[in-house]
C-alpha cells in the first residue's frame, strides 16, 4: 500500500503500533543508561583521583550526544529512523565494553573514550520522542512524545536502584569495581537494537515524508508550516533546560558522597553510599518522565510556550531548594524531583514546539541540531560543575544554573513570533 493509498484509520493504526514499539525500546534505553549516569561520575573520580574531574564522565556522554546529533540525523533522513536508531545502539554496546576495559586496566582516559561511544548511542536513543512525532496530528503530538518519554520512566527509574544488586553481580563475575550494573546495560542494549531493527515498520519518517509530497495529506500532519523564530527559542529552551538539570544531576553523586563520609551519623560504606546515590537519582529520573504524559497533553491544550514557562517555574523551586536545602539528604532528594519535573515539562513541550515549527522535510535536520546543541551545553554545563562544586559548594551550583532559567523565562515572547503572511 502507497502513502496516497493510505486511509486516516490505517495512519492512526500505524501510529499507535509505531509509538507502542519506541516506548520499549525507550524501556530497555533507560535500563541501558541508568547505570552509565549514575556511575559515570564516582567511576570517573575513582580513576582520576580527583572529584574535580568527575564531571568529565557526564560531559563525554553529552559531548559523545552532541557529536552524533547532527550525522544521525541526517542519516535518519536518508535511511530512516529505524537504521538511525539501531546504530545508535551499535555504538553504546561498543562504549560499554570500553568502559568495563578501562576499569579494568584503570586507565581515566579510556573510560572517557568508552563514554562518549556511550553518549553517541544516547544521541540515537533521543530521536526516539521525535520519531514519535513524524506520524503524529497536531493534537496529539504531545501527547505521543510524551508517552515515548514517560516509558523511560521504567527502565531509568530501575537502572541506578540495579548499582547495589550489579555490584554483586559483577563481583560474582569478577568484573572492576563499580561495573556491575554494566551487565544490565549490555543486555538492555542487544535487545533494543533488536526491537528497532526488526518490529519499526513501517519506517515512521520516510512514510511521513512520502506523505508530505502531498499537498492534501501533508496539511494534515502539519507538513508545510515553518515559524523559525519560534523554532529558535524552542532549541534554546531544550538546550538550556537541559544543560541545568545536567549539571546539577551531574555532580549530586559527588556531593551526596561527600554528606555521607563527613556528616556525623550518616552512613559510610561503600554499599550504604551507592543505596543513597541510587535512591536519589531513580527518584530525579522518576521526575524527568513520570509526569511526562501529563505535561504533553497539558501542551496539547494549554500551548507549548505554557508548558515550557510551567518548566523553568519548576526548575526555579529545584535550584533555590539546592541553595537552601542543599546539605540535607532530604533537601537533596527535593532538589532533584523538582529538576526532573522541570525538564520535564520544559522538553516535551519544547520538542513539540520544535517540531510544529518546521516542514516535514526540516524536521530531521533542525531536531538534530536541538539534540546537538542540548548535549553540547550540557557537556559544557557538566564540566564546569565539578570545578563550582568544589569552590563554591552545592549551593552556588544552583545560584548558577539559574542564571539559564532567568534567560529561558525573558525569552519566551520569540516562540510567538508568527511568520510573515
Amino acid at each position: 500500500m502507497t502513502a496516497t493509498e493510505l486511509g486516516q484509520g490505517d495512519l492512526e493504526r500505524i501510529q499507535r503500533r509505531t509509538v507502542g514499539v519506541l516506548a520499549l525500546g525507550q524501556v530497555l534505553g533507560g535500563i541501558a543508561f541508568g547505570a552509565t549516569v549514575s556511575l559515570g561520575a564516582l567511576l570517573a573520580a575513582d580513576l582520576s583521583g580527583d572529584d574535580a574531574l568527575s564531571g568529565l564522565a557526564t560531559a563525554s556522554v553529552t559531548l559523545g550526544a552532541a557529536a552524533a546529533a547532527i550525522p544521525l540525523a541526517r542519516f535518519a533522513s536518508r535511511r530512516g529512523r529505524r537504521l538511525s536508531l539501531t546504530a545508535g545502539n551499535l555504538l553504546a554496546l561498543v562504549g560499554v565494553g570500553i568502559v568495563i576495559t578501562a576499569a579494568s586496566i584503570r586507565s581515566f582516559p579510556v573510560l572517557l573514550v568508552g563514554v562518549i561511544l556511550i553518549g553517541m548511542g544516547n544521541a540515537g536513543n533521543l530521536q526516539s520522542r521525535f520519531a514519535a512525532t513524524d506520524l503524529a496530528s497536531a493534537q496529539h503530538r504531545g501527547r505521543d512524545l510524551s508517552i515515548v518519554v514517560w516509558s523511560t520512566t521504567i527502565g531509568g527509574v530501575a537502572g541506578p536502584f540495579l548499582l547495589t544488586p550489579g555490584e554483586v553481580i559483577g563481583q560474582a563475575l569478577g568484573m572492576p569495581h563499580l561495573t556491575g550494573s554494566y551487565v544490565f546495560s549490555l543486555i538492555a542494549q542487544a535487545l533494543a537494537l533488536a526491537l528497532y531493527l526488526i518490529a519499526l515498520r513501517p519506517d515512521p519518517l520516510l512514510l511521513a515524508l512520502r506523505i508530505a509530497r502531498d499537498e492534501g495529506r501533508g496539511a494534515v500532519l502539519g507538513a508545510s508550516v515553518d515559524r523559525p523564530v519560534a523554532a529558535r527559542y524552542a532549541i534554546f529552551a531544550v538546550a538550556g533546560s537541559h544543560a541545568v538539570m545536567a549539571s546539577v544531576m551531574a555532580m549530586t553523586p559527588i556531593h551526596l558522597s561527600h554528606m555521607a563520609h563527613g556528616m556525623h551519623g550518616m552512613a559510610t560504606t561503600e554499599t550504604d553510599v551507592t543505596t543513597l546515590v541510587g535512591l536519589t537519582i531513580g527518584l530525579h529520573v522518576a521526575g524527568m518522565y513520570g509526569l511526562s504524559p501529563v505535561f504533553g497533553i497539558l501542551s496539547d491544550r494549554w500551548g507549548r510556550v505554557r508548558v515550557v514557562l510551567l518548566g523553568q517555574a519548576l526548575l526555579t523551586a529545584s535550584l533555590l531548594t539546592a541553595i537552601f536545602a542543599g546539605e540535607n539528604p532530604v533537601g537533596v532528594m527535593a532538589a532533584l524531583i523538582l529538576l526532573g519535573l522541570g525538564w520535564s515539562a520544559a522538553t516535551v513541550a519544547g520538542a513539540a514546539l520544535l517540531t510544529e515549527s518546521s516542514t516535514t522535510l526540516q524536521r530531521p535536520r533542525r531536531q538534530g541540531i536541538s539534540d546537538s546543541l542540548m548535549s553540547l551545553t550540557a557537556a559544557v554545563g557538566a564540566a564546569l560543575a565539578g570545578l563550582v562544586l568544589t569552590n563554591f559548594g552545592y549551593g552556588g551550583l544552583g545560584a548558577a544554573a539559574l542564571v539559564i532559567v532567568i534567560a529561558i523565562t525573558a525569552l519566551s515572547p520569540l516562540a510567538r513570533v508568527r511568520p510573515a503572511a
